[in-house]
């Protein structure tokens, strides 16, 4: 009997089923904007609590937010921004990059 690893399993659902690929592509818009709010917080040297405080909020909602269990309005973005000390840059990019 032959093993699959998650990887190879992985690399077989991209290549081979759209609703996958369109699933997984879907995740990875969210997982960058977590990775973006902690990125941000880890470079100001700040923790969540610092952030919520800045913000006027609790720390459970910071931790919503960088876990991705909660989506954020632009308003928010924004004081999380200002709160970290970076600007929020929002950008379209077009869906098919082959033309």
């Amino acid at each position: 009997m032959k093993t699959l690893n998650a990887k190879d399993l992985h690399a077989k659902d991209m290549a081979e089923s759209a609703g996958y690929r369109e699933a997984y592509e879907a995740l990875d818009e969210g997982f960058a904007l977590i990775d973006s709010l902690i990125r941000a917080r880890t470079s100001a040297r700040l923790s969540q609590a610092e952030i919520a405080s800045r913000m006027g909020t609790t720390e459970s909602v910071i931790s919503r937010l960088e876990s991705g269990r909660a989506k954020p309005s632009t308003r928010t973005l924004e004081r999380y921004a200002e709160a970290t000390g970076h600007k929020l840059r929002i950008s379209f990019e077009p869906l098919n990059k082959a033309s």
